[in-house]
């Protein structure tokens, strides 16, 4: 399934993306960590793949069509897992307590 966001909107996720998360997205699909950086707009081609992005110019950047969202979704779970962390915990009532 295709995706089309601006190239800003895409810097900012990766952006947004705790340290680490280009290295583990590359561990869990197998690929190289270049191929990964490429995908957020890197052009390292020698040392990794391209990834199915294809840009337009335009506002914010310009247009980014993504014909293969997975490193996107990836991406994406990894901010769940980040903002579900940081969500506070409710603390139970103690019954005893009453």
């Amino acid at each position: 399934m295709s995706k089309l966001m601006t190239f800003n909107e895409l810097r900012n996720l990766k952006d947004s993306l705790p340290d680490g998360s280009m290295h583990r997205i590359a561990d869990e699909l197998g690929v190289s960590v270049e191929t990964v950086r490429n995908f957020f707009g890197g052009q390292n081609f020698q040392l990794g793949q391209s990834v199915g992005i294809h840009l337009e110019p335009g506002p914010d950047g310009g247009l980014v069509r993504i014909d293969d969202t997975t490193v996107l979704d990836k991406a994406l779970a990894i901010l769940e897992e980040v903002k579900a962390a940081e969500a506070p915990v409710a603390e139970e009532e103690d019954p005893a307590a009453e």
